[in-house]
């Protein structure tokens, strides 16, 4: 027996220990269980963290305070989860899964974000007791954003955690940069509310046929690709033929439409009414010899960009730039493009450069 702790606290230690393999399962299945919960939800996580408490450190806090402790059960956090995800409002609905998975101890649990204290950012965890539905040793879980919980870590590492002994221009310090971290908090969950907004008025307005209105972007194109605007090109090239087409990502193009001043998806849409009927000429002279069967959905973009350089007399140094942009350097992108322009300027839009 450990000449530090009481014939009681022995007790406790000794039942810990006969019932370790009960904690480590038990940590094992909510473990389990919440993270399945949060990815149905689509929650994403910084990480979720889950430990046994050591037998080391269950018998420091025995000897610190252990007679508050009438049986093993009457420790709550033999087992503990911490939950850190990327917003605030993310908290609440984790919080609202922890409470319709487990059975939660609401004397004992607290909300510490309720404090109000300016030098607590780093404590602001949303802190339950739990315990399964059907019953089980106590287990706690901690909900916190990843900004408190690295400025709990910064805290912890170099020593401060709300110490009021510290200089008073320390505890300013202190008081300030917690502030500016809590409303860094607030702030990034109110961006993603207002880019979401942002997403589904886009997606109206693309719907709705108001291209001119939508400026060009990542999610205003991807909005736009789902209308699919370049299959009826893709299928009169691949009609040439009779190839089949496979799926393939457009978004890597969005850099070069950028490049070609294409403000608007009004803008990408008048660039595919112009230039179609030459990139489906484009297209025909570099496979109509051919015996490809195959060919990918950026087919039809592919060439639309391909003209659209060509008219713009950009020449074997705009076709390459298109290789660069799409395939990455790489040494035959410039025998591609002196093949491709070689070909094109066999066709009625490039009689200008001849």
């Amino acid at each position: 027996m450990s000449q530090s702790l009481s014939i009681h606290c022995e007790s406790l230690l000794q039942q810990y220990r006969e019932r370790l393999p009960e904690l480590e399962q038990l940590a094992a299945t909510v473990h389990k269980t919440i993270k399945q919960a949060l990815r149905e939800q689509g929650i994403e996580t910084n990480s979720i963290e889950c430990r046994v408490k050591t037998e080391a450190s269950l018998a420091g806090k025995l000897e610190r305070k252990g007679d508050k402790y009438q049986k093993i059960e009457d420790i709550t956090d033999l087992v503990g989860l911490r939950i850190v995800t990327f917003y605030t409002d993310d908290v609440d609905k984790t919080a609202a899964i922890v409470k319709r998975l487990f059975n939660v101890d609401w004397k004992n649990s607290v909300d510490k974000r309720k404090l109000h204290n300016l030098t607590s950012f780093g404590y602001n965890s949303l802190h339950y007791i739990c315990q399964l539905k059907e019953g089980s040793i106590p287990f706690e879980i901690q909900m916190r954003t990843a900004l408190q919980h690295v400025w709990s870590a910064i805290e912890h590492d170099i020593g401060y955690k709300g110490a009021v002994k510290l200089p008073p221009e320390f505890r300013r310090q202190f008081s300030r940069l917690s502030g500016m971290l809590e409303l860094a908090d607030d702030e990034f969950s109110r961006l993603r509310t207002t880019m979401s907004e942002y997403r589904r008025q886009v997606q109206a307005l693309v719907k709705s046929g108001k291209l001119d209105e939508v400026l060009l972007s990542t999610d205003s194109f991807a909005s736009y690709l789902e209308l699919h605007p370049f299959e009826r090109l893709n299928q009169r090239i691949a009609a040439v033929n009779q190839a089949e087409l496979f799926p393939a990502s457009l978004m890597p193009f969005l850099p070069l439409l950028e490049k070609y001043k294409l403000n608007t998806l009004g803008d990408v849409q008048l660039f595919i009414d112009e230039h179609s009927e030459d990139a489906y000429q484009l297209a025909l002279s570099v496979i109509a010899l051919t015996d490809l069967d195959i060919l990918s959905e950026s087919v039809g973009l592919m060439n639309l960009c391909m003209v659209f350089v060509l008219k713009k007399g950009l020449g074997v140094v705009g076709l390459k730039d298109i290789y660069d942009t799409i395939n990455g350097e790489q040494p035959q992108n410039q025998r591609l493009a002196e093949q491709v322009y070689k070909q094109a300027l066999e066709l009625p839009f490039m009689s200008q450069f001849l």
